[in-house]
């Protein structure tokens, strides 16, 4: 680990007490600021909510949520707080079917996101001296624009390689020499996989450290691509409806994911309930935009279940942490009654030997029965022709995923190379049981 250093020290290690007044006059603001916006007023008047009647940050909880249904309502430009004229940037949300959710920015906006970027960078070990290759996808997504800016920000050179084209990406680690890898990990593992077809040895590669975030990924995949690329991993969190990249990141001490609490204020709450949920609990991510002034964005319900952390941090920042995103609400599928996460899958299969770390869940219903099939994919050199052996790996998997989620899936090995590769956020679920019908 290189020695700890800070962005923006003042911050960071804000004693608490400073922290909460600065979040309740951000707050005050806010409230002022999303009173232009018609979606805020209309619920701020039936509720008689102005910013002068929050008088501590216990009021948070007379604010209305603000949920993804709301901004497609006023599509496209229905949750501005600013003329249109102001915009100097319009990105939109990714992983949505039908039209986007549109997200504009001012100037000031695009400061304070760079300036967020370069606090989780600087705490992952990024530096001046260093060269970054990003390889999310450029574009209305935010990830790619806004780790583009937070690198430069630092003073880091960037290769905005964007995603996709592995030859192309092999070439700049090899050639450019990059320090940091900036992707969704699922396109890491392609390119892992990508360097061990080409006979490329992680340690003759200069990277050192990779910056991962825009889609849920457990801790073992963390420890995969670790061993497999020879690279520290940091983890980061955010989403384009609040910011996009720079809500909260890892430290180098890795325990948990450092929240920017002066410019979001966060809530973990029973998704059924809406209740808070106890520290240290899991619960749904609810977050407040305190100081974005295009789109204000009031207690929005991100649908990300994890957990929050209050204890102090070894690395010397002061700020609440969050545990890695173990799912989605609307990721959660329900089998036989029982509720499943993708990531209990995934948890399941990289602790079998035999696999590669790419999947696919297909559920159907014949006969009125949920079947819920997982196609694993074969590592090339673990490819076997020899039924036994097949049948005896099958079986491992299916004890494995029967004592994370206490149901049976169908399992089938498929060939190597066989699974869609995503350039971006990973499709892990196929449901065909038309369960709207």
């Amino acid at each position: 680990m290189s020695e700890i250093q800070i962005w923006d020290v003042p911050a960071e290690t804000m004693p608490r007490e400073e922290l909460r007044k600065l979040q309740l006059k951000r707050l005050h603001e806010c409230v002022a600021r999303a009173s232009r916006v018609g979606f805020y007023r209309e619920k701020f008047a039936k509720n008689g909510i102005t910013a002068n009647s929050i008088k501590s940050l216990d009021d948070l909880k007379r604010l209305p949520f603000t949920v993804k249904n709301d901004l497609r309502a006023n599509y496209p430009f229905g949750m501005l707080a600013v003329p249109k004229s102001d915009l100097v940037r319009i990105h939109a949300s990714s992983g949505t079917t039908g039209k986007p959710t549109l997200c504009g920015y001012t100037a000031r906006d695009l400061d304070n996101w760079a300036n967020l970027c370069a606090r989780f960078l600087t705490a992952g070990g990024l530096r001046k001296e260093h060269t970054a290759q990003v390889s999310f996808g450029y574009g209305l997504f935010t990830g790619g624009f806004g780790l583009h800016y937070g690198i430069e920000k630092i003073g880091c050179a960037v290769i905005p390689i964007s995603s996709g084209n592995s030859a192309r990406q092999l070439l700049m680690l090899q050639d450019a020499a990059p320090d940091a890898l900036i992707s969704t990990p699922s396109y890491a593992l392609n390119l892992a996989e990508a360097l061990h077809e080409a006979g490329i040895a992680p340690g003759s590669l200069n990277l050192k450290m990779a910056f991962f975030g825009g889609e849920a990924w457990t801790e073992d995949m963390r420890h995969e691509i670790e061993r497999s690329m020879g690279i520290m991993v940091y983890n980061n969190y955010g989403l384009s409806e609040v910011l996009g990249p720079g809500v909260s990141g890892e430290c180098q001490c890795r325990t948990g994911m450092h929240i920017q609490e002066d410019h979001f204020l966060f809530e973990c709450i029973n998704p059924e309930t809406e209740e808070p949920v106890a520290e240290g609990e899991q619960g749904e991510l609810v977050i407040t935009a305190l100081t974005r002034e295009a789109m204000p964005i009031i207690r929005y319900r991100t649908r990300d279940l994890a957990i929050l952390d209050c204890s102090p941090c070894p690395c010397g920042r002061t700020t609440m942490r969050m545990g890695r995103v173990y799912g989605r609400t609307d990721d959660m599928m329900i089998i036989r009654g029982v509720n499943v996460f993708p990531s209990q899958i995934e948890e399941a299969l990289l602790k079998v030997g035999g696999t590669a770390p790419h999947y696919l869940i297909e559920l159907s219903r014949p006969k009125n029965t949920d079947r819920a099939v997982v196609k694993v994919e074969m590592r090339a050199q673990d490819f076997s022709d020899q039924m036994s052996e097949l049948q005896a790996l099958k079986q491992r998997i299916d004890r494995e995923i029967r004592s994370m989620t206490g149901l049976h899936f169908d399992i089938e090995l498929v060939a190597p190379n066989t699974l869609e590769r995503s350039l971006g956020k990973a499709k892990r679920v196929v449901d065909m049981r038309n369960l709207k019908d």
